[in-house]
């Protein structure tokens, strides 16, 4: 990454290397690359930047940087803040990590669990309709598991989220 964004687009080692970080944050996340290189960058500069600043610095396209900076906003990673006279919207980065962290339980992990519950409740149903054989009777183990699995998490982020102070 080092030169591949430095180079591109006049970003010191420095500011390429944090965004690099991020951008390894956000891969094991499974979310979109620009995400991570936004954020980074945001986190790495001093002063608010707009839309057609981060387009310009990051050389990535004007839909990719609006469509991350709407899901970094909806993870309470980043916030608005007014511009020169008000003509245009900037952003800056939240570098709490509790609000990182809590914004992701809250907008990619807790929907995930719920549908996850919904998809347990479907496959357990599929296996009752199942003849009962051996192969049955694994799935039906597995099942079981995955449903003890569900249980912890939805126990797990409660606490995760108070620890937090989210």
């Amino acid at each position: 990454m080092s030169g591949e964004v430095g180079e591109k687009t006049g970003l010191s080692e420095f500011e390429a290397q944090v965004i690099g970080f991020f951008c390894d944050g956000v891969k094991m996340l499974g979310l979109p690359k620009s995400i991570g290189e936004i954020y980074g960058l945001l986190y790495v500069t001093q002063e608010a930047l707009s839309l057609d600043d981060l387009v310009s610095r990051l050389g990535i396209s004007k839909g990719s940087t609006s469509q991350g900076l709407k899901m970094l906003r909806k993870l309470g990673a980043v916030r608005e803040v007014e511009g020169e006279l008000g003509r245009r919207v900037y952003y800056e980065p939240d570098v709490e990590l509790k609000q990182l962290v809590g914004g992701f339980i809250k907008e990619q992990v807790r929907p995930h669990l719920a549908s996850g519950e919904e998809k347990l409740a479907n496959l357990k149903a599929m296996v009752h309709k199942m003849p009962g054989d051996a192969k049955s009777d694994f799935y039906a183990g597995r099942l079981e598991r995955l449903g003890r699995w569900s249980k912890r998490s939805r126990i797990l982020l409660p606490i995760i989220q108070k620890f937090l102070g989210r």
